[in-house]
């Protein structure tokens, strides 16, 4: 089944560059486009009725269909208008897309209300990568030979979904993938007999976890071999380390494992940091 990639759109600049953005990588991968607004009934608008406030919604869908297949000729597009809860309908359209692609803001504590309730929510409950872009993206970040950067932790399997994202999207964009793993001083509670024999034999935690890195890629090396890499280790904290390679991004993806708590889901401290602060596109890519 072709899945298309699935921009979710509200009228607002933030959710046009998310919509651009997804049209130029639906070219690049050769998917098709499909558009959602997902809208509630305003009854404070005693003069519209919910017919003609559909009707409102639908033009504004429709004008930014209109832009976009006139940019983008050979792009098929479909457009859903959907009426519900915006968390629930973009999840939902999420579950049958390759990626959903919404709009982001910029930093500061307004994108922590935005991401603590219909952002938060929608990355936490879809089952598809999530992509963020901010209303300034522009397709020239695109090119210049920025990297694809992406965060691998664990063993090969904990970023299993994250390196596939990050080597499909590299390799539809002709760049290269910055694979970036951060560590820390593990507690001495935190040793055991196994784990001193994997350092002894590694030479020390640095070498251990360089090898580990290599590990974790080298299968995505044998399948994209077309696609350059460079790996970065760097000791400290994931989100910090992260960030810290925005300025060479065109694109941050990291993992999450969403869990659930009293207050609500929770979608992990890195990718919470990294969705604050990266000045480029953040990919949120599920765990298998």
């Amino acid at each position: 089944m072709t899945r298309p990639i699935t921009a979710g759109v509200d009228g607002t600049a933030e959710s046009l560059a998310a919509l651009d953005w997804a049209a130029r990588e639906a070219v690049r991968r050769g998917l098709p486009l499909r558009v959602v607004h997902a809208w509630r009934y305003a009854e404070a608008l005693a003069t519209a009725d919910r017919d003609t406030q559909r009707g409102w919604v639908s033009e504004g869908a429709t004008q930014a269909v209109r832009t976009i297949s006139e940019r983008h000729p050979e792009l098929t597009v479909t457009t859903d208008v959907v009426e519900g809860a915006a968390a629930h309908a973009l999840a939902g359209a999420a579950a049958d897309a390759e990626m959903l692609v919404l709009g982001s803001r910029g930093h500061g504590p307004v994108v922590g209300f935005l991401l603590g309730s219909v952002g938060q929510q929608v990355i936490a409950e879809a089952t598809r990568p999530v992509v963020l872009v901010r209303a300034e993206d522009q397709p020239a970040a695109e090119a210049a030979g920025r990297d694809v950067v992406v965060g691998q932790h664990g063993g090969p399997e904990d970023s299993a979904a994250a390196l596939r994202f990050a080597f499909e999207t590299a390799a539809a964009r002709g760049a290269a993938v910055r694979a970036v793993r951060a560590w820390t001083l593990p507690p001495v509670f935190a040793y055991s007999p196994g784990s001193l024999k994997l350092l002894d034999d590694a030479g020390g935690l640095e070498p251990y976890e360089k090898q580990a890195l290599a590990d974790a890629l080298r299968p995505w090396r044998e399948r994209f071999p077309e696609v350059p890499v460079a790996e970065h280790v760097e000791m400290g904290s994931a989100a910090q380390v992260l960030l810290s390679m925005t300025g060479r991004a065109q694109l941050m993806v990291v993992g999450r494992r969403a869990r659930r708590t009293a207050v609500g889901a929770r979608i992990g401290s890195v990718a919470h940091g990294v969705l604050h602060h990266a000045d480029c596109p953040v990919a949120v890519v599920p765990h298998e």
